[in-house]
């Protein structure tokens, strides 16, 4: 009976410890320079107009990089965004529906479109 409360006892403060540590983590990464707001929906739609241009977007964390948080994708109606992090958070926290601002650069990717992240803040 001992055995058990000592684990229940050690699982309880690894846990305590791991929350703690999650709530440590910074949730803005590189700086902001007042980009103009782009609707998600709109770079979908004119990709072209908005072509290596710097801009500012705000929505929903989807799909993240599981291994080690480095990209995660955007979503609107149907389609999405990919949004890039390997230069400013290599290993970004798991954040996959939470909200997120991200300013970037949208560039050509594969046979799409990504942002690639400047700043984000989670």
């Amino acid at each position: 009976m001992r055995m058990i409360f000592t684990l229940c006892a050690l699982i309880l403060i690894v846990g305590a410890f791991f929350i703690w540590r999650a709530m440590q983590l910074p949730t803005e990464y590189g700086t902001f320079v007042g980009a103009p707001k782009v609707e998600v929906s709109e770079l979908l739609e004119r990709p072209k107009d908005f072509l290596e241009k710097t801009i500012f977007v705000e929505g929903t964390v989807r799909e993240q990089c599981r291994t080690m948080g480095c990209y995660f994708f955007m979503p609107s109606g149907t389609k999405m965004l990919r949004i890039e992090l390997q230069e400013i958070a290599m290993n970004a926290p798991m954040r996959e529906g939470h909200q997120a601002q991200v300013e970037g650069q949208f560039v050509p990717y594969s046979d799409g479109y990504q942002l690639l992240a400047t700043a984000i803040k989670f």
